[in-house]
């Protein structure tokens, strides 16, 4: 099936063609010579042809758009990424030569950027370690070549959460942007006859996003990737894609900007909640705080596991322990060790988040950008490789009055509340 957009922007063409042939004829007050009209006649039954090829490939497309909704293989990916081989593509790049899938996919992400690499989905990554096949002295690359292979058991790590708290996403971004919203509105009042109102002015406000970098490096060898597509596959879409997504996830939670993102914890305009003489109380203190601020919308609380310990060690005079729906009043509580646990001058605070998840806003400016460089000193002698992986992305809390905050020590509740 051809390139859907390359065919819109191929018809684009031709009507741009056409139209300029007839506004020469219009600017010279004349008819259109038979050259002319020969060559818009064509023109046309291009134009026609195109319509046809677009409207088949607008229904292929839409089609397995609506496939997608029983996945055959569980992932739940779009059903033109789930043959998607990111093993290919660095292989294509190695070799100078990527087709397939992967070249359109390539192409389609290339377009209007500068790339240097090959470009990657971030739907199919955002699901230095050295892999080699020598005969490993620890957990090398070597445990991934097969006889017969079973799946790689990865390690534990830490709970992404901030998309699937509801927060907003954007894609596919070009330049620097700007979320405007309304921070103050004017006012009316009731007035006599024949009297004037009098006049206010709504004030805006707006939140600046643009692309920063996040990247890691890999070295494998050549026979890794060539003797072990599905392992390579596997383990790069799991960990390299893991790690781009974790660094992500933190900052939108933690960042301290710079180089990197500002997090919600460091956004000006997060009010700190003080904390009360309980759990309950200080919850409830955060639920009132966003209240009190008029804003709605789907709420949550986001901490690390240092919290939720202290929040099972809560009990009534009678040594009855609380459930989460008491002590976080029926909402919606999620956990994960992103959330820091070493604030405050003693480094010792754990944060407790509460707010309107869809008020922070991710943008992705790309695709994950891999860079395949047989080259380096490191590898050349070796025929290996360095892969390095970039996104380009970035976080921003639109309206800060949406965010409460609290710092919790491990001991700031006593277990017995009476």
């Amino acid at each position: 099936m051809r390139n859907l957009p390359a065919l819109r922007e191929k018809r684009a063409a031709k009507r741009d063609a056409l139209k300029a042939i007839v506004t020469k004829a219009e600017n010279d007050n004349r008819d259109l010579t038979a050259e002319e009209t020969q060559a818009f006649d064509a023109g046309q039954a291009e134009i026609r042809s195109l319509d046809q090829q677009i409207q088949r490939a607008e229904f292929l497309a839409e089609d397995e758009r609506r496939a997608d909704a029983d996945p055959v293989d569980g992932s739940g990916r779009p059903r033109e990424l789930r043959n998607y081989s990111l093993a290919r593509a660095l292989q294509g790049s190695m070799t100078g030569k990527i087709t397939g899938l992967e070249a359109e996919v390539h192409q389609d992400l290339a377009r209007g950027r500068e790339t240097r690499g090959v470009m990657v989905p971030t739907e199919i990554l955002m699901e230095a370690r050295a892999l080699t096949t020598t005969t490993p002295a620890g957990a090398a690359g070597g445990n991934l070549v097969p006889t017969s292979l079973y799946p790689v058991r990865d390690h534990p790590r830490p709970r992404l959460l901030v998309e699937s708290m509801g927060a907003t996403v954007l894609r596919n971004l070009t330049g620097n942007i700007e979320l405007p919203r309304l921070s103050d509105s004017g006012s009316v009042s009731w007035v006599g006859e024949h009297e004037a109102v009098t006049r206010s002015d709504p004030k805006f406000a707006k939140q600046a996003m643009g692309p920063k970098t996040v990247g890691g490096e890999y070295e494998i060898s050549r026979r890794m990737i060539l003797q072990s597509a599905e392992s390579i596959e596997d383990l790069l879409r799991r960990d390299l894609g893991q790690l781009l997504q974790q660094a992500l996830d933190k900052a939108a939670i933690a960042g301290a900007g710079g180089d990197e993102p500002v997090g919600i914890l460091n956004t000006p305009g997060v009010l700190a909640v003080p904390l009360e003489g309980s759990l309950a109380d200080t919850t409830n203190e955060m639920i009132a705080a966003l209240e009190l601020d008029d804003l709605t919308g789907t709420t949550a609380f986001l901490t690390n596991p240092g919290v939720m310990r202290l929040a099972r060690r809560q009990k009534d005079a009678d040594g009855h322990t609380f459930s989460l729906a008491e002590l976080f009043h029926g909402q919606r509580v999620e956990q994960t060790t992103q959330v820091p646990n070493n604030l405050g001058d003693d480094e010792d605070l754990n944060a407790l988040i509460y707010g309107i998840w869809s008020e922070l806003v991710i943008g992705y400016w790309s695709g994950v950008d891999i860079l395949v460089n047989p080259y380096h000193s490191d590898v050349a002698s070796k025929g290996g490789v360095l892969i390095h992986a970039f996104l380009d992305a970035d976080v921003a809390v639109r309206t800060p009055d949406a965010f409460k905050k609290a710092l919790v020590a491990a001991n700031s509740f006593a277990p017995v509340v009476p």
